[in-house]
């Protein structure tokens, strides 16, 4: 279930190629809430993505001084 669907809806226009629709129509399918959970999907990659590309460099930069220093509990693990 969608984090958004308590959300206030706006209406919209979205375009569906027509054979998926009448699919979709045919098997039940309530077309909004697919429309909507595809489209929380896609935010949530596009955020990850941005997220990734904006931390990269410091990504860079912990895993470099892991490769140098190690973990800085390794000394400590049981396993």
């Amino acid at each position: 279930m969608s984090t958004y669907s308590a959300a206030p809806k706006k209406t919209t226009s979205v375009s569906l190629a027509e054979p998926l629709l009448t699919q979709a129509k045919a098997l039940g399918i309530n077309v909004s809430q697919a429309a909507e959970e595809g489209v929380a999907v896609a935010v949530a990659r596009r955020r990850r993505e941005q997220w990734l590309q904006e931390n990269a460099a410091a990504i860079q930069s912990y895993n470099e001084f892991i490769e140098t220093h190690g973990m800085v509990l390794d000394n400590h693990r049981l396993f």
